[in-house]
């Protein structure tokens, strides 16, 4: 019985280890993904050297609405910090500073989240999606209905999503694919209104005193990566996120 049972859990992992192997070669079946990497590759890769990652590696993206800028953070997967890779401008913004409350809002969540989609058809490129709504957005909704659909994506135009062109997002798409296939199958997507620093939530607090304790809660996941450079483990309690 016991290697009947060790036999059926190699054969699951080595099923979960070749389809892990395979998400590349999956994603470059679709001529807009091919075409990214024939673009951007062989120069993301000599960009990776220069930051000393030679192997395969994790993927954190920050964003941050106030700013308008998109960070992509990189790790060789046996370090423990992540190092600053790029930066991207947002191309284009919808609505204001604030967590999204309902479908048609035009705003853009804040929160915390991971890519749950790679769609290579997109009708604005390329794209990836987050698991939004998560629970607390849920909750915030209430009897509202929440939205979804909520993409970082190519072109220029947006009612809730973050765009940086077409060229940018081909960068981005063959890096998610690229720590995809090297065996992160959770990329965490971190969004914030702003860099929250205790200077800047005062300022902000301001003029949206409306969200003090929620953007106080996002200010403890934020404090966290900004001390350690590494990701923290994200919970989602009734009402508010907890960090480990």
């Amino acid at each position: 019985m016991k290697s009947y049972f060790y036999i059926i859990l190699l054969m699951i992992m080595s099923t979960s280890l070749l389809a892990q192997s395979n998400f590349k070669a999956q994603q470059l079946t679709f001529e807009r993904v091919k075409q990214a990497y024939g673009e951007k590759w062989n120069s993301l890769q000599k960009e990776l050297k220069k930051d000393q990652i030679t192997g395969k590696f994790s993927l954190y993206i920050a964003a941050y609405k106030a700013e308008r800028k998109l960070e992509i953070w990189l790790k060789e997967n046996n370090q423990k910090q992540y190092k600053l890779f790029k930066v991207y401008p947002f191309c284009q913004h919808s609505g204001v500073l604030g967590p999204k409350l309902k479908e048609g809002d035009l705003q853009i969540p804040e929160g915390f989240y991971y890519i749950t989609a790679f769609n290579p058809l997109s009708n604005f490129h390329l794209s990836l999606g987050i698991n939004y709504p998560n629970s607390i957005d849920l909750l915030r909704s209430a009897n509202e209905k929440p939205g979804s659909d909520i993409y970082i994506h190519g072109k220029c135009e947006t009612v809730g999503c973050i765009p940086i062109t077409d060229d940018k997002i081909k960068e981005v798409y063959v890096l998610a694919t690229e720590a995809r296939n090297g065996g992160q199958n959770q990329i965490p997507v971190h969004i914030y209104p702003f860099k929250i620093t205790d200077t800047n939530l005062n300022k902000y607090l301001a003029q949206f005193p409306q969200h003090k304790a929620f953007w106080i809660n996002l200010q403890q996941g934020y404090n966290y990566f900004e001390k350690y450079r590494r990701v923290p483990q994200v919970i989602e309690l009734t009402n508010a996120y907890q960090f480990k």
